[in-house]
């Protein structure tokens, strides 16, 4: 495979700087999920410690998400979710200067949007936002494209950066299959995107770089790299996505459920920097 000219990451994705390193802040289950055990003050505290040590390690952004939830509900999230993320979001901006964004499983793209407006966050990362699939969840038969575009103008909120993943992961794509990658990423920026995800097949799974390639060939929008990026493979991911998103690597031992290791975190981002 030939190595992709520098002037392929002229892109950014809004609010967040070229070649940008986003780091998870998964929240500890919250409240009436199966797991829940900590009250959203302990939750927020963890969150806003995670978010230090991203940014002391030298991370571009923080994306927080429900990952603790699971099972997930499909679309809809309960009020006690939304005002526990509010809670959580708020620490985090509190504790970084860093742009943060949403994430509210699974495909809870409107209450996710709703906590960046809340909150003051800047970008949400949106599962099913076209094309149908089917996941864990269920079927995920509605594409929220247009309901979700039409809340943000609303909301005045054109400001929250919408990053939509193109083949969800932990889930099965058959209903598209006769749609190549490159079709169903430039019907994703047709329908609104602003960045377009582009992930492996499961959490930490990683992203291929021909896929990479093919999204970045058949849109405009900026090509995030979503799961599997490592230290060993972010600067080559790096050459053909304009950002990426990490959360298992930089883990205890690189499991998605451990705390974040800060060793691990800056070694990422020395890395993805070339030091």
């Amino acid at each position: 495979m030939p190595t992709p000219s520098p002037a392929l990451n002229a892109r950014a994705v809004p609010g967040l700087p070229p070649r940008a390193l986003v780091g998870m802040i998964h929240l500890d289950a919250l409240p009436g999920t199966p797991r829940a055990s900590r009250r959203v003050s302990e939750i927020a505290d963890l969150a806003a410690a995670d978010a230090r040590l991203l940014t002391d390690a030298g991370f571009d952004a923080v994306l927080v998400e429900n990952m603790h939830d699971r099972p997930y509900l499909r679309r809809e999230v309960g009020p006690e979710v939304v005002a526990a993320m509010t809670a959580a979001v708020l620490a985090v901006r509190s504790a970084t200067r860093l742009p943060v964004g949403v994430q509210v499983l699974a495909g809870a793209n409107e209450a996710a949007l709703a906590i960046c407006v809340a909150t003051g966050a800047c970008f949400l990362r949106a599962e099913g936002f076209a094309y149908a699939a089917v996941a864990d969840e269920g079927l995920l038969d509605r594409a929220d494209a247009g309901p979700l575009l039409r809340r943000r103008r609303e909301l005045g909120a054109e400001g929250v950066a919408i990053l939509a993943d193109v083949r969800k992961k932990h889930s099965s794509h058959a209903i598209t299959a006769d749609l190549g990658l490159a079709e169903l990423v430039a019907g994703t920026e047709f329908s609104g995107a602003d960045a377009v995800v582009i992930t492996g097949v499961a959490t930490g799974h990683p992203t291929s770089p021909a896929d990479l390639e093919v999204a970045r060939a058949a849109c405009h929008r900026p090509v995030v790299v979503g799961s599997g990026a490592d230290a060993a493979t972010v600067q080559a991911l790096l050459d053909r996505a304009d950002a990426v998103i990490v959360g298992s690597s930089i883990k205890r031992d690189g499991c998605w459920s451990s705390p974040i290791d800060g060793a691990r975190a800056r070694a990422f981002v020395a890395a993805a920097r070339g030091r």
